[in-house]
C-alpha cells in the first residue's frame, strides 16, 4: 500500500476546535450512553486502546516504531475522551477525537477541512483513516512533546506540519490479540458480508460481535 500523507498542523493547547463539527442530529441519552459503551467495548478488545497512560507514555511507547505505528489512548483534556497517538516522521504526536450525540471525528484545524467526515464509532474512524493511508488536516493535541514540534528556525511558517499516516497499530503486551482474533480480523479483512458465511451461529456472532478488521 502506497500511504498518502498530508499535514498535522502544531498549536498550543486549546479548549476547543476553531472549526467546529455540525451539530449532529438530538440524540437519546440512553442512545448516547449505548454508542459510547460499545465503542470502549470495541476498543478493550481491539488490544491498541492503551487506556489512562499519559501523553509521554504513549510517547515512550512509539519513539523506537516505524511511522504510521498508532495507538488509542484517554485523553488528557478534560473536555475529550479519547485521542489518538501516532509515531510519525518528526516523532510521536496526538490527536484529539471529538464526540457528539453518537458520533466522533478528529479534531482539525485546517482550513480547507473545516468539517472532517464523521462516525458512530472510533474502530470505523481509524479504519477509514488506515485504509486510505492517510487523516486530514488536523489538530496536535494532548500534551504534544515539545520535541516532535517542527523547528521554527528551519521551517517556514507554511511547512511547520507534519506528515501523518495511520498503517499499524500497537498492542499493549498484555494485550496481544488471540488467535481467534486474528482470525476474525483476516475474515472481515476480506468480506463484507460475514453473516452470510456458512459457519456455526456461535461463530457468526463472534464475528459480528467485532466486525473491523484492524
Amino acid at each position: 500500500m502506497v500511504a498518502r500523507s498530508v499535514t498535522i498542523l502544531h498549536h498550543e493547547e486549546r479548549g476547543g476546535s476553531c472549526h467546529p463539527h455540525p451539530s449532529p442530529p438530538p440524540i437519546d441519552p440512553a442512545e448516547d450512553l449505548r454508542c459510547i459503551t460499545t465503542t470502549f467495548q470495541h476498543l478493550q478488545t481491539s488490544g491498541w486502546y492503551w487506556g489512562s497512560i499519559s501523553a509521554s507514555e504513549a510517547r515512550d511507547a512509539l519513539l523506537k516504531k516505524s511511522e504510521g505505528t498508532f495507538l488509542m489512548r484517554d485523553s488528557s483534556h478534560p473536555q475529550y475522551m479519547l485521542a489518538l497517538s501516532v509515531k510519525t516522521r518528526c516523532g510521536p504526536t496526538s490527536v484529539r477525537i471529538e464526540y457528539s450525540r453518537g458520533l466522533f471525528w478528529l479534531d482539525s484545524i485546517s482550513p480547507g477541512l473545516p468539517h472532517l467526515q464523521s462516525f458512530p464509532n472510533v474502530l470505523s474512524l481509524i479504519q477509514h483513516y488506515t485504509a486510505s493511508g492517510h487523516t486530514p488536516q488536523g489538530q496536535a493535541s494532548d500534551d504534544i512533546h515539545p520535541q516532535t514540534k517542527p523547528d521554527s528556525a528551519k521551517h517556514p511558517a507554511k511547512d511547520s506540519g507534519v506528515p501523518l499516516k495511520l498503517l499499524h497499530p500497537l498492542h499493549k503486551p498484555e494485550a496481544f490479540p488471540s488467535l481467534q482474533h486474528l482470525t476474525r480480523l483476516t475474515i472481515n479483512r476480506h468480506t463484507n458480508c460475514p453473516d452470510q458465511l456458512p459457519l456455526p451461529k456461535p461463530l457468526l456472532r463472534y464475528l459480528q460481535d467485532y466486525p473491523f478488521h484492524i
